[in-house]
C-alpha cells in the first residue's frame, strides 16, 4: 500500500453509482492488492454476495431487506454495473479475496422510526458544495470534469481518493453530520467492523464507502464510544435477497435517493473503452433511425465536431452530456425538443432491467409467479408495453387470469386499458411494466399462500369478510375475471348477507351493475357465474320496491344527480340480466318515476328518456310528459332539471323529433328573465356536452323558427328517411347480420 494508506485501512471514498469512481476503485485495488474488501452495505447481505459471481446475475440489481413479519417494511441497496461497490465486489470475487458489508445492519435500519423530514436548506449535498466552491453551477458537470473525464493511468491511482477525502474532511469540520444525524450511528458501526477486520487481516484491507463517510472512518475514536452510540438500538428479524432493478429507478426522479439523473449515460461511459462521445452519438443515431428519422453517418460526424467545439469553448476537458445533447438537438433533431425527449428517456435514463439468478432466495409465491411467467412467455420488462389478449385463445385467457389474480393481490404489474378497434368482451388490453417495488408487493402477498392461485383465493375470501356491499359485488366480478371459482362461495355468502341487511337503495343500486356484468360476461372466460343469478335477481327486486320512495324523499340537487346515475346503472344492469320479468318490473318503476310529481325533474326526465329509448313510451305520451314538465306552473329550475335528465347524453333525438325540440324551445322562450339566470348553467351543462355537429344542427333547426324545424311541413312530421313510428319488419332484417358480426368465431 502507499505510504498514506499505511496509517490504517485503505479508504476509498466514492460517489455511489459513479462510473469514474468505479474505474478508480478497480485501479486502486489492482495497485494495493488488499487481503480483504469491506463495502458499505447491510451485513445481512454477506450470505448473498456469492451470487454476484453467478452467470445469471446481471446488474442493475438491488439488495432487498424486509422485516420477516412485515414485508412492506423494506429497504433497497441498488447496484448498477457502473457502481463502484459492484466493481469492488467483482474484483474481490475474481481473486478469491474475502468481501463483506459493513454498514449498519438492516435489522436496526428497518426497526427505527422513519427519519424526521429535514428542510432541504439544512441537508447538505457535498457534491453541490464542492462544485460551487470550484465555480460550477451544476454538480453533475463538475463531477464529469474532475472524475468522469479523468483518466485512470496516473502515477498514483490513490491520489484522487486522498484529495476527495481531504475535501470531505473540510466539509465535515464545517457542517458536522450535514443534516443526517443517523450517519453518526452508521459510521460508529462501520468503525466497529473495521476494527474486527483489522484483528483478522491486519491493516491489509480496503474499505469502499461513500466519500462523505471517509473522515468519520478515519477519525480517532474509542471502541467504547462507538459501542455507546450503538447501545439500545431497536431490532427486527429481517430477510434479504437480490431483486432486479432498473436504470429508471436509479435516476433521482425515480426515488430511493440514487442521486443520478442519467444512469444510461453513466453506463455508457463505464462500458465504452474508447471514443465515448463518438460511440454515444452512434447510439443516438440508431435510435432515431428506428423512429423513421433521416439520420446519416454525416450527421454523426457533424454532431461529434459540434460537441467537441462546445466543450472547448466552455473549457471542459471532454464533451459531457450537456454538450452531446445540444449537438444532437441542433444536428439530428432540427432544433426540435420532441425527438430529444425520446433520447433522454430511452438512452440518457433508459429502461434496462437487471436479472437475478434462480438460486437467489425468494418467497415461494415469487417462485410460482416466475414459473407462470415463463410458461406463459410473459417477460418482465422495465419499459411499458401494451399486451393485446384474445380471450378465446387458451394461452391469452391464461395470461388474463394471471394478471387479474396479481391485481387482486395488489401486484400491479399490468393495468387494464381500453382496447383499440373492438369493444367485444373477448378482447382485453393491458399495459405492462415491471417496477422493482413489485418484488416487495410479492413478498407481502406471500402471507396468503405459496402459489398465485392459492394466495389470490385466500385474499379474496378475507376481503369478502370485511367488505361493504358494493365492494363485495366488485370483488365477485374480480373473482370471475381471475378464475377464482373456489373463492366464489365465500364471496357469495358475504354478498347475500350484506344485501339482506342493507336498506340503502343507493348502495343496492351501486352494487347491481357489477353483478350483472359478471353474469353477462363470465362465460367469455369459461367461468361459471350462474350462482350469482339468484343474488342479482333478489337485489334487483329490492331496488324496484325501494327506489320510487327514495326518489320522492325531498332530494336536493346533489342527491338527485347521484340517484339519476344509479337509475342509469340499474337500467343497464337489468338489460344485461336478460330476464323479461325483471325488465317488465323495472319498466313499471320507470313509469312511476316519470309520472310522479314529487320526484325531482332530473329523475323524471331521465325515466321518460329511458322508456322512450326502450320503445315502452309512445311519442305522444312523451310529448305530454314534457309539456307538463315545462308548463308555466313548473318551477324553472325543476323544468331545467327535467330537460337535463331527458336530453342529457346525446342530442340526436332532438335533431330528429322536432315536436320535442319545439316544446323545449317554447318553454325556454317563456322563462322569465329573473329565472333564466338560474336555469342557464343547467342548460349549458346539458347542451354543451353534445357533439359539435349536433349542436350546429340544432342551432340551424331553431334558427328556422317554430313550425319549420323539419323539412316536412307539419308539427311532428318525420324528417326525410324516417317514419313516424318503428317498422318492425325493416328492423328485424338486420338481425342476421348482427348475429354474424357478434357471434365469436
Amino acid at each position: 500500500m502507499s505510504g498514506s494508506a499505511a496509517r490504517g485501512p485503505l479508504l476509498l471514498g466514492v460517489r455511489h453509482h459513479g462510473p469514474g469512481s468505479a474505474r478508480a476503485v478497480r485501479a486502486a485495488l489492482d495497485a494495493a492488492r488488499p487481503a480483504a474488501v469491506l463495502i458499505e452495505g447491510p451485513p445481512e447481505g454477506d450470505a448473498l454476495l456469492a451470487l454476484a459471481a453467478d452467470p445469471g446475475m446481471r446488474p442493475p440489481v438491488a439488495l432487498l431487506a424486509h422485516a420477516a413479519d412485515d414485508p412492506g417494511r423494506a429497504a433497497f441497496w441498488p447496484l448498477a454495473g457502473f457502481s463502484p461497490e459492484w466493481a469492488a465486489i467483482r474484483w474481490a470475487q475474481a481473486r478469491d479475496v474475502p468481501v463483506r458489508f459493513i454498514d449498519l445492519p438492516a435489522a436496526h435500519t428497518l426497526a427505527a422510526e422513519p427519519e424526521a423530514d429535514t428542510p432541504e436548506s439544512v441537508r447538505l449535498d457535498p457534491l453541490a458544495v464542492l462544485a460551487e466552491t470550484a465555480g460550477y453551477d451544476d454538480p453533475e458537470r463538475w463531477w464529469e470534469d474532475v472524475v468522469e473525464h479523468r483518466g485512470t493511468g496516473t502515477a498514483d491511482p490513490l491520489a484522487a481518493f486522498e484529495a476527495l477525502g481531504e475535501a470531505m474532511g473540510a466539509l465535515r469540520e464545517e457542517f458536522g453530520d450535514g443534516g443526517h444525524p443517523r450517519d453518526l450511528v452508521r459510521e460508529a458501526y462501520m468503525r466497529q467492523r473495521i476494527r474486527a477486520a483489522r484483528r483478522e487481516f491486519g491493516e491489509d484491507h480496503a474499505v469502499v464507502c461513500g466519500a462523505w463517510h471517509v473522515p468519520a472512518l478515519r477519525a480517532k475514536t474509542t471502541a467504547a464510544a462507538d459501542k455507546a452510540l450503538l447501545s439500545g438500538l431497536p431490532k427486527v428479524k429481517v430477510e434479504t435477497t437480490w431483486v432486479p432493478w432498473t436504470h429508471r429507478r436509479l435516476a433521482r426522479a425515480g426515488g430511493y435517493g440514487a442521486g443520478i439523473t442519467s444512469p444510461g449515460w453513466y453506463a455508457h461511459l463505464f462500458e465504452a473503452r474508447d471514443r465515448p462521445v463518438e460511440r454515444w452519438l452512434t447510439k443516438v443515431a440508431g435510435l432515431l433511425r428506428e423512429e423513421d428519422r433521416q439520420v446519416s453517418s454525416a450527421h454523426v460526424i457533424e454532431a461529434v465536431r459540434l460537441a467537441q467545439t462546445l466543450a472547448a469553448v466552455r473549457g471542459r476537458p471532454l464533451p459531457g452530456l450537456t454538450e452531446t445533447l445540444e449537438a444532437v438537438r441542433a444536428v439530428m433533431c432540427d432544433g426540435s425538443e420532441v425527438p430529444l425527449a425520446l433520447i433522454e428517456d430511452r438512452l440518457v435514463v433508459g429502461d434496462v432491467l437487471g436479472e437475478v439468478p434462480d438460486a437467489a432466495p425468494v418467497v415461494p409465491l415469487q417462485r410460482d409467479l416466475t414459473r407462470r411467467q415463463r410458461s406463459l412467455r410473459l417477460k418482465a420488462e422495465a419499459r411499458e408495453r401494451e399486451l393485446e389478449l384474445d380471450l378465446r385463445k387458451e394461452s391469452d385467457a391464461a395470461k388474463s387470469v394471471l394478471l387479474h389474480r396479481l391485481r387482486l393481490l395488489g401486484i400491479e404489474w399490468g393495468t387494464p386499458a381500453a382496447s383499440r378497434g373492438s369493444t367485444g368482451t373477448f378482447r382485453e388490453t393491458w399495459r405492462l411494466r415491471w417496477e422493482p417495488e413489485l418484488s416487495v408487493r410479492v413478498a407481502e402477498a406471500g402471507i396468503w399462500g405459496t402459489t398465485v392461485l392459492a394466495a389470490a383465493t385466500a385474499k379474496a375470501e378475507a376481503d369478502a369478510a370485511a367488505a361493504e356491499l358494493a365492494e363485495v359485488t366488485a370483488l365477485a366480478e374480480r373473482c370471475l375475471l381471475a378464475g377464482l371459482g373456489e373463492a366464489l362461495p365465500a364471496v357469495l355468502r358475504a354478498l347475500a348477507d350484506r344485501a339482506a341487511l342493507d336498506t340503502d337503495v343507493a348502495r343496492l343500486a351501486k352494487a347491481l351493475p357489477a353483478l350483472a356484468r359478471s353474469l353477462r360476461y363470465g362465460d367469455v372466460r369459461g367461468t361459471d357465474a350462474s350462482a350469482l343469478g339468484t343474488v342479482a335477481a333478489g337485489l334487483a327486486e329490492r331496488i324496484c320496491v325501494a327506489l320510487p320512495t327514495a326518489c320522492a324523499a325531498g332530494l336536493d340537487a346533489d342527491a338527485a344527480a347521484e340517484l339519476r346515475g344509479h337509475v342509469d346503472g340499474v337500467h343497464g344492469a337489468v338489460a344485461l340480466l336478460d330476464r323479461e320479468d325483471l325488465r317488465e318490473r323495472w319498466s313499471a318503476v320507470l313509469r312511476t318515476l316519470a309520472a310522479r310529481d314529487t320526484v325531482p325533474g332530473l329523475i323524471r326526465g331521465r325515466a321518460a328518456r329511458l322508456l322512450l329509448d326502450e320503445g315502452r313510451l309512445p311519442q305522444e305520451e312523451t310529448a305530454r310528459l314534457m309539456g307538463l314538465a315545462l308548463s308555466p306552473a313548473s318551477a324553472p329550475a325543476d323544468a331545467a332539471g327535467w330537460i337535463e335528465g331527458f336530453a342529457g347524453g346525446g342530442g340526436t333525438l332532438l335533431v330528429h323529433d322536432d315536436r320535442l325540440l319545439g316544446l323545449i324551445d317554447a318553454w325556454l322562450v317563456s322563462v322569465p328573465q329573473g329565472a333564466f339566470i338560474d336555469v342557464l348553467p343547467l342548460l349549458r351543462r346539458t347542451f354543451g356536452a353534445y357533439e359539435p355537429g349536433v349542436r350546429r344542427t340544432l342551432g340551424e333547426l331553431l334558427r328556422r323558427g317554430p313550425g319549420r324545424t323539419s323539412a316536412v311541413p307539419g308539427a311532428g312530421a318525420a324528417p326525410p328517411g324516417f317514419a313516424p313510428t318503428l317498422d318492425p319488419a325493416r328492423a328485424d332484417a338486420v338481425l342476421p347480420v348482427l348475429r354474424l358480426l357478434l357471434t365469436p368465431a
